[in-house]
């Protein structure tokens, strides 16, 4: 028996020893670490979407009867969020009234920032008498102070009332919703003219004014179609002004009053509404029609209230074109340092030591680069160019100031060693036997390198950028000290020659993401944009890798008969 038990033990033990040596528990291990990292993607992505997606998604409207210490009030809101929370704790913190072990409360955001202290409140269920669903009741958003909730009681012209129906009358609503989206028109077209026609005069009037400063710098006399041009100018100012003091007494003409779920009755301007709905009547195409509205505001508005809603289409623009403007200039620079430490220099000391310079450069931290290019950049370079070329408009810097160039240049030189090393390793698995029959067949080395090299390696240079792409449009503490800021009022890439405006700040999503999440006066009302920006930048670098992936692969499938390998 026991000698039976002996040949079981050594006979697992041998299939135990043949099964490792098989290599099959690697297998299993790397299936298993891919699945893991998958299962994390995925698993981020969904957090992101749920969070972020859900903020524009339109809540019903909860009307809380509350009675606390003896005091009957209502809340009117939307409940954002519940947790449980330890009686000893709310007893620690000063809430009276709480004798079980356990709590649950609530998140409301009641809004109405300008009439309560705060516009979120937390309600214990312990306090809550009774929760209503109520008809007829509204949440407008404005351009200031955030949400209103309250139900619309009349219109006012001037402060004639418009229609004198009940607060829940059909036709009261259907006309304000029209006036609503007529402001919206007022709002447009103000915004077009202060952009484009007043922005256009602006922009002519500075050019002027700095010829005018430069010809007296040169003792030069003024010539006359300068006086002639700023005439004509100030002309067009004079009628856009007087198209925007109309366009504006228009836009402050209606004002609607509303009654507050405390039973206060407020007169508010319609021009600050931006929409308004009854969440609590709206059916499910109409919630999916909102839904759309406020998804493409996101993604193509302005943000307003200190970040806090609106878009991120400006950050959206600048982190695009920075990442644009950065894999234009490093791609060269690293493809011809890694030409020339593979294909020219030798593979002595001092080449050794260069390649050891760049492998340590990848290392550096990025605060490190955002440093060296405010000092070298922006103080150094910068400022020589506004000495040399634009004198008059000192000590206003033009250059020496940080912005969309010194943020592309700092963020090349960040990812600099990334191509520098992907263009290498290319470069090396070309077989000799290639440029040595290049060369045989009688061309020279510059065309070898040119013609037959470089475009066998460019799989390999791709490869580098897509790298760099992801490195870069992730960065945001160099950006804070070379040119991103929290607010851009215009975009780099205007109508004003030379249209692409290198020297102005601009705004970028993930500084955006630094801003609302850590910078903003109100946390909890800031904290979906989070999420939905954060899900917003993940896309946008998935997009620009895949772009990149898909020239890479249409590169190697046109040089793969050459060399296999490649």
């Amino acid at each position: 028996m026991n000698a039976e038990r002996k040949r079981l033990y050594l006979n697992r033990r041998r299939g135990l020893g043949h099964w490792i040596r098989s290599g099959e528990p690697m297998v299993w291990f790397n299936a298993g670490a891919v699945s893991f990292s998958l299962l994390a993607v995925f698993g981020l992505l969904w957090l992101l979407a749920w969070h972020g997606l859900g903020h524009f998604w339109p809540r019903e409207l909860l009307e809380f009867s509350v009675n606390r210490d003896g005091e009957q009030y209502t809340v009117l809101g939307e409940q954002v969020s519940s947790e449980r929370v330890s009686g000893e704790q709310l007893r620690a913190a000063g809430v009276s009234g709480v004798d079980g072990q356990w709590e649950r409360r609530r998140l409301i955001k009641r809004g109405n920032r300008d009439f309560l202290d705060t516009d979120f409140a937390w309600l214990l269920d312990s306090s809550i008498v009774e929760v209503g669903r109520p008809a007829g009741v509204m949440r407008v958003e404005r351009l200031e102070w955030g949400n209103l909730y309250g139900r619309l009681v009349r219109l006012e012209d001037r402060g004639t009332p418009l229609i004198s129906t009940t607060m829940d009358s059909a036709a009261t609503w259907s006309r304000f919703q029209s006036l609503v989206a007529d402001n919206q028109a007022l709002r447009e077209e103000i915004r077009d003219i202060e952009r484009e026609e007043v922005g256009r005069i602006n922009f002519a009037m500075e050019r002027l004014r700095l010829r005018e400063r430069r010809l007296a710098m040169s003792d030069e006399p003024l010539p006359q179609w300068i006086a002639d041009e700023r005439r004509a100018l100030e002309a067009d100012y004079d009628v856009a002004r007087q198209r925007l003091l109309t366009l504006y007494e228009q836009r402050e003409r209606y004002s609607y009053r509303v009654a507050l779920a405390d039973g206060r009755e407020v007169t508010l301007p319609l021009g600050q509404v931006v929409r308004a709905i009854q969440p609590n009547d709206m059916s499910l195409p109409a919630r999916l029609d909102y839904y759309r509205v406020r998804l493409w505001e996101f993604l193509s508005d302005e943000p307003r209230e200190a970040n806090t809603e609106g878009g991120v289409y400006p950050a959206i623009f600048g982190t695009v074109l920075m990442v644009l403007l950065m894999s234009i200039m490093v791609t060269p620079f690293g493809v011809l340092a890694a030409v020339f430490l593979h294909e020219v220099a030798g593979q002595g000391r001092i080449t050794r030591v260069f390649r050891a310079a760049v492998n340590n450069l990848a290392g550096v931290p990025s605060i490190v680069y955002g440093i060296f290019g405010l000092g070298f950049f922006v103080y150094g370079v910068g400022g020589d160019l506004d000495q040399l070329f634009f004198p008059e408009a000192l000590p206003s810097p033009t250059y020496g100031t940080p912005g969309l160039m010194w943020a592309s240049l700092t963020l090349a030189l960040l990812t600099l060693p990334v191509v520098i090393v992907a263009t290498e390793e290319g470069l090396a698995r070309i077989p000799a036997s290639i440029r040595e029959g290049s060369l045989a067949l009688g061309a020279t080395r510059a065309e070898t390198l040119w013609r037959v090299v470089l475009p066998m390696a460019s799989p390999a240079m791709m490869t580098g950028v897509i790298l760099a792409v992801a490195r870069a449009a992730g960065e945001v503490a160099p950006l804070m000290l070379v040119g991103v800021v929290k607010l851009a009022p215009t975009l780099p890439l205007d109508g004003n020659f030379p249209y692409l405006h290198l020297e102005q700040k601009f705004m970028h999503l993930g500084f955006h993401i630094y801003d609302v999440g850590f910078q903003s006066p109100n946390i909890e009302a800031a904290r979906p944009l989070v999420y939905a920006t954060a899900l917003l930048l993940v896309l946008i670098i998935a997009l620009l890798n895949l772009a990149a992936v898909a020239l890479r692969n249409r590169l190697r499938e046109r040089y793969a008969a050459l060399d296999g390998s490649v």
